[in-house]
């Protein structure tokens, strides 16, 4: 299987691109997905998420104190 950066991987592979998303390789092509959860329910008047590429995680946390973090009611991904 060749990526979309044309890098080549063999069948029943799987990797982790730089964009998090997690891909696999079988004779019927390539299949990706994100391999991260978004935040959708939070207060957003109040806090803000914030996403790390490399983690491929987001962090909820108050908009005036990045180190209090906000509780998430609902994930998506």
């Amino acid at each position: 299987c060749h990526d979309l950066n044309g890098e080549g991987h063999e069948f029943d592979s799987s990797w982790r691109t730089i964009d998090c998303n997690d891909c696999s390789c079988s004779r019927g092509g390539i299949r990706c997905c994100t391999a991260y959860v978004k935040p959708v329910d939070y207060d957003e008047e109040k806090c803000v998420s914030i996403f790390n590429k490399e983690t491929c995680t987001y962090k909820v946390v108050e908009k005036d104190n990045h180190s209090k973090e906000c509780p998430v009611n609902a994930w998506v991904g």
